[in-house]
């Protein structure tokens, strides 16, 4: 059922009723101690390239979802996904692995928000499951949008370190016998640039959108921000999360008491990691670990997750282009 111009809510349920996720040793030492379901002991993972250790990554995140839900690869119609390396290439080797159609879909690190968004539409009109799983790794991304590790670059003060993790749901149709959090509202985000042009100040740049989602989300829905418990963003983090909320309260978004930002909330303080945390498996990664948790054990009803991407290549910024940003908006309730 379309809200507005770029809100839709699903006329049918659209529950997601299993998770799983994946992180490497610094995600797990932060503050998601505890709650990440397993570790990789090293950045490699017993693999001869990063970018197949992201590949296994997902496979064992994928494998792990399947597990929980008891469920064999024929009995899901489809998996969507992305990542952040070339051709989406961890996404669609690991997809060879998996007896399942596939769509490979790509916003950078909001493709989570779309992946859920898309999978949410094809339920609704009729397929029976679906697993969006989106990844990042420390070491992929770092050689695909800046420099490979050997040259030690120095990060600069707004730079933020990209996840290593992966994150799965599986969304389905059928009402689970648990409390179990419901997709009720997706937004689409539109492709903002206000022309920053610092590839290290993601923040910066993807702020614009969020508040450009959250506004078309709120006024196609008719609610408030307090409507929510949590308003959690991608990967702003620390200054992107700041810019955010002034945002908010300059054109009288309500309050921003309820906001916060997964990149803000990965990694713990006194860990190295500039801003905050970022990539495509950043609010997956604590969605899954985190998020989820705190929604079926009550602890709260209503979360709005607005994963963000910042739509630039390396080559894009050589070339002197600004770096255009978007995010997806996802209503998940449990009522």
């Amino acid at each position: 059922m379309k809200l507005g111009r770029q809100t839709y809510a699903p006329e049918k349920c659209v529950y997601i009723s299993h998770v799983a996720d994946i992180a490497g040793s610094d995600e797990a030492c932060g503050n998601l101690r505890g709650y990440i379901d397993q570790v990789l002991d090293c950045g490699e993972w017993g693999c001869d390239s990063h970018e197949k250790a992201e590949t296994r990554m997902r496979e064992e995140a994928i494998r792990s979802l399947l597990e929980k839900a008891e469920l064999s690869e024929c009995d899901v119609d489809l998996m969507l996904g992305g990542d952040l390396v070339n051709q989406i290439v961890p996404s669609a080797f690991s997809a060879r692995s998996f007896d399942i159609p596939f769509s490979g879909l790509y916003c950078a690190c909001a493709t989570f928000g779309q992946a859920i968004a898309h999978a949410s539409m094809a339920i609704d009109e009729g397929i029976g499951s679906a697993i969006c799983c989106t990844s990042s790794h420390f070491a992929t991304a770092e050689r695909q949008y800046r420099f490979p590790l050997e040259l030690g670059t120095q990060p600069t003060p707004t730079s933020q370190r990209t996840v290593t993790g992966a994150g799965a749901v599986l969304l389905t149709g059928k009402a689970p016998l648990w409390r179990c959090p419901e997709v009720t509202a997706y937004t689409f985000g539109r492709v903002i640039d206000l022309g920053c042009t610092d590839a290290n100040n993601m923040g910066a740049a993807m702020a614009p959108a969020a508040f450009d989602t959250i506004s078309a989300h709120l006024r196609e829905t008719g609610r408030k921000a307090d409507y929510y418990d949590l308003i959690v963003t991608g990967d702003l983090g620390r200054l992107g999360r700041e810019l955010l909320a002034q945002l908010m309260k300059r054109e009288g978004v309500n309050e921003s008491k309820n906001l916060n930002d997964c990149g803000c909330m990965i990694f713990a303080p006194g860990q190295k990691c500039g801003l905050g945390g970022s990539g495509a498996g950043c609010s997956s990664l604590v969605y899954c670990a985190y998020l989820h948790k705190l929604l079926v054990a009550g602890q709260i009803d209503r979360l709005l997750l607005v994963p963000t991407g910042a739509l630039l290549s390396k080559d894009s910024s050589l070339q002197g282009e600004s770096i255009p940003g978007i995010a997806y908006a996802v209503a998940i309730e449990c009522r």
